[in-house]
């Protein structure tokens, strides 16, 4: 089945099942950062959840209050974004998808990056929405430091295989409702 295809389909099933899956055990996030001994003053980027995303904003405000500093993205051109640092008593502006963005524009580099998606393996490959920015950052930032790379889902959005090509990049973890895959 074809990306395109595939991507339709899940959106549909994320639409319909939403809100039956507003549980989620943030604590078991916290956790694995414990683990991977990411702790105080490490930068973490988020996204700003749309078109019923898993919601990384509760977890991004008790990170925020526990001491990371919290990023969002910005698009460019080219398919490009960067993170710039925002926190939640800052405004947000709305970019040129229509997605909420930081007002003020202090770029920074993540340690740990939270990454929406609309479909997931247990390879760890993701179907995103199809226009490559976040395999693009992951690979760009890959080359020059060390980086962590969530994907935040629903357990449902889980398929077999993600049909992949060279840009696409592989996450390090998947975080779902119930814990990681």
């Amino acid at each position: 089945m074809s990306k395109k295809i595939l991507r339709k389909n899940i959106l549909n099933i994320r639409k319909k099942n939403y809100k039956n899956y507003l549980k989620i055990k943030y604590l078991l996030l916290i956790s694995l950062f414990k683990k991977l001994n990411i702790f105080k003053n490490k930068k973490i980027g988020g996204y700003f959840p749309i078109n019923y995303e898993f919601d990384c904003f509760e977890i991004l405000k008790k990170l925020e209050k526990a001491g990371y500093k919290i990023s969002l993205p910005i698009t460019k051109k080219k398919s490009r974004m960067d993170f710039f640092e925002w926190s939640f008593n800052e405004p947000l502006v709305i970019g040129k998808f229509g997605i909420p963005e930081p007002f003020k524009r202090k770029k920074i580099y993540p340690d740990v990056v939270l990454v929406p998606l609309v479909a997931f393996d247990k390879y760890k490959f993701r179907l995103g929405y199809g226009g490559g920015y976040y395999d693009r950052y992951i690979q760009y930032i890959k080359k020059n430091r060390k980086i962590i790379s969530v994907g935040m889902a629903f357990s449902f959005q889980e398929l077999k295989k993600i049909p992949i090509n060279k840009n696409d990049q592989k996450l390090d973890f998947i975080f779902t409702e119930n814990g990681f895959k």
